[in-house]
This record gives structure tokens, C-alpha cells and sequence, in this order.
């Protein structure tokens, strides 16, 4: 067997006709045979070009609505005969097989189908059978025949026979497979996802994940670290559909610290008003809302403005001009937005380094989104967080109610909690962060940290009382002792907000009590781990 294989036969049979008549065209010129089915045969016809219809081969006529029309011997044989085996072609001499050295498909649109929100019975028309089935032979008999499921390599099967005299190497063929083979198994991937989810399976006995290489990283999250990017396919607002308007190739942290930063601040819709996270290593350093981009921004900033150095800016609006000046008077790694104005882009166009994301929207819920995590041997699998809770769901446990204002503040705190590694503290004061305490082992730590930091910015800004002071205080889990309630109180917070649930739910009520706070019971806890 050479290495070189020459392409005098091609079949093509495709859903996306995008830039097919061109490539079939190219292939004629240089006296490639083309076979075609169905409406890849009109449209190839209707260019002029000569075609032979695969029912000219199998000497059976497309039938049940072509179901059923490439899955015959004379397809396959033509897939799946090795060249170099005797036996094999005296078979295909037998029986009046001819070689198949370029199989063009692509597959009916089955993604396409599930996203419209087409019924059961036209998505699973959208099922592909006989391109699956010719892709997979194909693949297999590399060493023979060169597979194409996608139009982005139409150049590159082109550029390969000019540069081998209307010949492909192996290397290119076994490309061509890896690729094909990916495809296929992403399809099947798709078809398993969406059956588990119309049946309700939520732990069907496999599981399959799949993506579309969107870009090569340089590293992850260290230098030592290969990384890619992969896209899922869906067309939610996000990192994923994000488009880059200025600013330095993307990072692995940059693009975890960006999402991170924009599922927390999808969390307030536009109802809310205007809203900014900002994210370092994938925890909230602040979080606000406002009366505007800017000024959201700079209740956000003063929470930690250590810690905002070379973070992620996010917001759940429209990027203008004014939030865009106050951004750029610090250095930031990544805005990431539903939209930026002209102006917005002009100002921070200045700020050459910094990455620019404008998204087309909030993702909305989250509900039908699954999270998955890699652990030795396996996968873990769930819904992701999409858990929220109103004043009408809170249960108010102390002697002390919390008054209108402070629960607007605690239900803000809770939304944000839910984004910070456990353990989770945050102080909230006015509808901002005032200090956030993050990932520590015990809650009483991640107390103490929160409140330590509300007191750091105090002597930044020049306030004489910590920022903590009448603030309230989200756990997003329950407390298990007194004591990580009692740091929240020491630092001057005034009501409470943590699901409840604890064996010791009595002694930390009566802490509360004690301590004159305000507490309420959510019934939801919120790990982020």
C-alpha cells in the first residue's frame, strides 16, 4: 500500500449545501466521477455539472421518503473494499462494485431541529441513518478513502490534491477520519441528550458529552497546562457566543473568570436595573446594583478594590459610555456585556490589553443546563444551580423581623451567595457587596474573612465604621454553631439569611435572639464547590 491514494470518484450527499457546487465543480475539473442522491444530485444538476444518481448504482430507487437509499453493497463495498486486498477486489469485479475514494456528507439537521423546538415526530425524522452509516465505513477505510462531513474542509481537500497531483496522503485521510468520526459521535451524542430529556430519563445508563473546537489556548490554567476551548452547540448568551471586539487572545482563566462573572450577574434582569459583578479567580470581589452602569460599578469596586485588580467586569446591560470610563480607570482583564455602544467601545478601544465580550443577551435560566465535573474514572452530572427564592418563601425564625429594606438587601446577598465557593459569607448593605468571604473550611473563617475585608475598605475610603455596619449576611449554607453568626454580629450586620436545616437550629436562633438579629430561614442551600 502507497501512501498516496488517488481521487477519481466521489459521492456526495449533503443537507448543508454551503459552497458545495463550487467544490463539486473543482472536483470535476480535474475528472473526479461524481455520484449524488436526492437534492444534492438537483443541485448539482441545476449547476451544469454531470452527476450519477446513487439509484443508478444500486439499481434500487430512493424509497419511504429516503429513508432508505445509500444502505446497499454497492455503496458500502465501494466504502469498505481495501485496495490492497485480492480477495476484496475480485468481490467488487464479481459483483460490479466501484471504488468510492471521497465521500462528501453531512447530516440532517438534527441540532438544528431540537433548537427550533420542532415536535417528537419531526425531530426524529431529522434522525440521520444511511450519512452516519457511509461516514463510519469511510472513516474505517482511511488508509483507502478520504471522508468529509464538513464544508470547512472543502479547501483543504482541494488544496490536497493540487499539492499531490489529484492524490491524499495518509496523514490527510487520517485527519479527515478523526474528524468524521468526532462528528458522528457528537450527532449521537445529541440524539442520546435530547431523548433523555423528552423521557424525563435524568440518569440514563450512559451518558455522552460532545463540543466544537471554538479555539486552541495557549495554556490552561498554568503554563504547563494544555487547553482548548470547545462549544456545545447551543445557542444560550454567554461566553460561548460572545464576540470579541478588542483586546488580547482569550486565556483559559479569562474565559472561566468571564463566565463565571456573567451567570452571576445574569442573575438580575433587566426589571432589576442596571447591575455589575466583578470576578477574580472565579469568586465575586463585589457585586451591585444601581441606578446606572456606572454607578453599579463603583458600588461594586468599593467592595474589595484590592481584589478587582485584573478582574472580570460584568454587566446585565448595555455597556455605555459613562460605565466604560469608570472601568477603564482600573486595570481589567475582561468586559463582558449583552451589548457596548459605540462610545463604550471607543473609550475602552485605549485600553489595548483589555478583552471586550459583548454577548447578545442574558442567558435566562438555567434550569435546562446540566453541569459536569471530571473525577478519576468518571463524571459527576447535575442540573445546574437554577434554585431561587422570593420574600413570600421566607420564614423569619427570630423575635426580630426583618424590615422591608433589609429584605430587598438579603435577597440580593442570597442571589449572590450562590456564585461564591463554599463555605460562602456576604455582607450586604443597599443593595451592594460590602465584604464577601469566600472558600474557606470553616463558615466561622469565611465570616471573619468577609468582615475583615468590609473593615479594610472602611479605612480605604476613609469611613470611619466598617462597611459591615447594619449591614445583612448571607450563608449559603446553615450555620452549624453559634459562632460563625455571632462574627457576622461582632461586625455589625443586622439580619440574617441562611437555608436552616442544622441539628443545632435552635441554639443559633437563640444566638440571634441574643444578639438582636433579624433572621430568616430560605430552605434552599446554595454549595458551590
Amino acid at each position: 500500500m502507497t501512501d498516496l491514494q488517488p481521487v477519481r470518484r466521489a459521492l456526495l450527499s449533503v443537507s448543508d449545501k454551503t459552497d458545495l457546487v463550487e467544490f463539486a465543480t473543482a472536483l470535476s475539473s480535474r475528472g473526479v466521477e461524481l455520484i449524488s442522491t436526492g437534492g444534492t444530485s438537483s443541485a448539482l444538476r441545476g449547476a451544469g455539472l454531470e452527476v450519477t444518481d446513487v439509484a443508478e448504482i444500486t439499481g434500487f430507487p430512493e424509497m419511504m421518503d429516503g429513508r432508505v437509499k445509500t444502505l446497499h453493497p454497492a455503496v458500502h463495498g465501494g466504502l469498505l473494499a481495501l485496495r490492497s486486498d485480492a480477495a476484496h477486489l475480485d468481490a467488487m469485479a464479481e459483483h460490479g462494485i466501484g471504488m468510492i475514494d471521497l465521500l462528501v456528507v453531512n447530516l440532517y439537521p438534527f441540532e438544528a431541529s431540537v433548537a427550533s423546538g420542532a415536535d417528537q415526530d419531526a425531530t426524529i425524522e431529522c434522525i440521520d441513518i444511511g450519512g452516519p452509516a457511509m461516514i463510519r465505513a469511510a472513516a474505517k477505510n482511511h488508509a483507502f478513502v478520504n471522508v468529509v462531513v464538513d464544508a470547512a474542509d472543502y479547501r483543504n481537500v482541494l488544496d490536497e490534491l493540487q499539492a499531490n497531483d489529484g492524490q491524499t496522503s495518509l496523514d490527510f485521510r487520517r485527519h479527515l477520519a478523526l474528524t468524521a468520526f468526532s462528528r458522528t459521535a457528537a450527532y449521537d451524542a445529541a440524539i442520546s441528550a435530547w431523548m433523555a430529556d423528552t423521557w424525563c430519563e435524568t440518569a440514563p445508563r450512559r451518558r455522552v458529552f460532545a463540543g466544537t473546537l471554538a479555539q486552541r489556548l495557549r495554556y490552561g490554567e498554568n503554563p504547563h497546562q494544555a487547553a482548548a476551548f470547545y462549544k456545545d452547540g447551543s445557542d444560550l448568551p454567554g461566553i460561548a457566543t460572545a464576540v470579541q471586539h478588542q483586546g488580547g487572545e482569550l486565556s483559559y482563566n479569562n474565559i472561566n473568570d468571564a463566565d463565571a462573572a456573567f451567570r452571576l450577574v445574569a442573575e438580575f434582569g433587566p426589571a432589576d436595573g442596571a447591575a455589575v459583578a466583578i470576578i477574580k479567580h472565579a469568586n465575586p470581589s463585589g457585586v451591585a446594583r444601581g441606578a446606572s452602569g456606572a454607578q453599579a460599578f463603583g458600588r461594586a469596586f468599593d467592595c474589595d478594590r484590592t481584589s478587582a485588580f485584573g478582574g472580570v467586569v460584568a454587566l446585565n446591560g448595555t455597556l455605555d459610555g459613562a460605565t466604560a470610563r469608570a472601568i477603564a480607570e482600573i486595570f481589567a482583564e475582561v468586559v463582558i456585556a449583552p451589548e457596548a455602544t459605540d462610545d463604550a467601545k471607543e473609550i475602552l478601544a485605549a485600553k489595548r490589553k483589555l478583552r471586550l465580550l459583548t454577548t447578545g443577551g442574558l442567558p435566562g435560566s438555567s434550569a435546562a443546563r446540566v453541569s459536569v465535573r471530571q473525577v478519576s474514572g468518571g463524571w459527576l452530572v447535575q442540573d445546574e444551580d437554577s434554585g431561587a427564592c422570593t420574600a413570600a418563601d421566607l420564614k423569619v425564625v427570630t423575635r426580630v423581623a426583618p424590615t422591608r429594606e433589609q429584605i430587598h438587601d438579603l435577597l440580593f446577598a442570597w442571589r449572590v451567595a450562590k456564585h461564591v465557593k463554599s463555605n460562602a459569607i456576604v455582607y450586604a448593605r443597599d443593595l451592594a457587596t460590602v465584604g464577601i468571604g469566600a472558600g474557606q473550611m470553616s463558615r466561622v473563617d469565611s465570616s471573619t474573612i468577609a468582615a475583615l475585608k468590609a473593615g479594610r475598605m472602611a479605612h480605604d475610603l476613609g469611613v470611619t465604621e466598617s462597611m459591615a455596619n447594619g449591614s445583612v449576611v448571607a450563608s449559603d449554607a446553615f450555620f452549624p454553631f453559634p459562632d460563625g453568626l455571632l462574627a457576622a454580629a461582632e461586625a455589625g450586620a443586622k439580619a440574617v439569611i441562611q437555608p436552616g436545616g442544622s441539628k443545632r437550629d435552635d441554639a443559633v436562633i437563640e444566638a440571634a435572639d441574643a444578639a438582636g438579629l433579624a433572621m430568616v430561614f430560605s430552605g434552599m442551600r446554595h454549595f458551590r464547590h
